[in-house]
């Protein structure tokens, strides 16, 4: 029987811990859109976890499919084509969820934006913390 050396069993600790802090930061900054965005509802707090791992799974699997799909689109809409394609994976999240619903297209689209920002901000402050 093999065993895993413990640089090995290292790893994939710490790759399961960057997934769940990944996922728990996704989570925080679903849960503070949901609130800054009023066409979109979260039946509870707790669903923001289901709701990230969705869409982590989503922007995994199916948006680089929509990407290369609607290349020529995008090309020509200078990549702000991007922003219809992660509402589409917002709107399809909604209807995946059932505690997440997005009422309207714009929502999705500004639940997009404000997500990525929101994300962003988080991510430099614990690049921020760790280099302290």
């Amino acid at each position: 029987m093999l065993r895993a050396t413990p640089v090995v069993q290292t790893l994939y600790v710490l790759c399961g811990m960057n997934f769940v802090l990944r996922l728990l930061t996704y989570s925080l900054a679903i849960l503070i859109t949901s609130y800054l965005i009023p066409g979109v509802e979260l039946s509870a707090p707790a669903w923001a976890i289901g709701i990230a791992a969705v869409l982590m799974l989503l922007n995994t699997l199916l948006k680089p499919f929509l990407i290369i799909l609607t290349l020529p689109l995008t090309v020509l809409s200078f990549g702000l084509f991007l922003f219809v394609i992660n509402a589409i994976v917002i709107l399809l999240a909604g209807a995946i969820v059932p505690g997440f619903a997005v009422k309207s297209f714009w929502a999705a689209m500004a639940f997009s934006v404000v997500l990525t920002l929101i994300m962003a901000i988080l991510e430099a402050l614990a690049e921020y913390s760790e280099t302290r």
